[in-house]
């Protein structure tokens, strides 16, 4: 990791995180009846909750609204759980407010172009994988994994180690 990068995880108080394509693969899951189910990376649950442990809090911002999000997020231990978002800069900048922290101290993890203001409007912006192309550009790191598949922990491992060798 370079310094530049380690210095901006290491500041990090508040990781947004977007849900369908970020926690999930980003297929949407309906049965017969019309019930939306998702499928939730157990890897990243553990990487959440080391995190949280870590004093950084965590929250989900999406357009969708699901109670298997709903449902997971308890779980965790993640309460700032934000759904059927259209503007999620607007929720960004909200929930900053309400916790009393910059822009400076947040992250935000996407995928694809809803999240592209939120994510140009916080010091580390970070995407999946598999992200559209402008998310790419625009993130200061991406993970190796695509969303669903283990991207979020290494954004929380990402933090956690940056955390960890600034205090040494």
């Amino acid at each position: 990791m370079n310094a530049d990068l380690e210095k901006l995880a290491a500041s990090i108080e508040l990781l947004i995180l977007d849900v369908d394509g970020v926690l999930t693969d980003g297929r949407l899951y309906f049965s017969v009846n019309g019930d939306e189910t998702k499928a939730f990376h157990v890897r990243d649950g553990y990487g959440i909750r080391k995190l949280l442990a870590a004093g950084v809090q965590v929250a989900v911002i999406s357009g969708r609204q699901s109670a298997a999000v709903t449902r997971r997020m308890r779980e965790l231990g993640v309460t700032h759980v934000y759904q059927g978002c259209s503007d999620k800069l607007a929720t960004t900048r909200e929930l900053l407010k309400e916790l009393g922290l910059g822009s400076d101290v947040c992250a935000f993890m996407g995928d694809d172009i809803p999240d592209l203001e939120a994510m140009q409007a916080v010091s580390l912006p970070l995407c999946v994988a598999d992200a559209h192309a402008t998310l790419l550009a625009c993130a200061k790191w991406r993970s190796q994994k695509s969303g669903g598949n283990g991207a979020v922990r290494e954004a929380c491992d990402l933090i956690r180690a940056a955390r960890e060798s600034h205090r040494q």
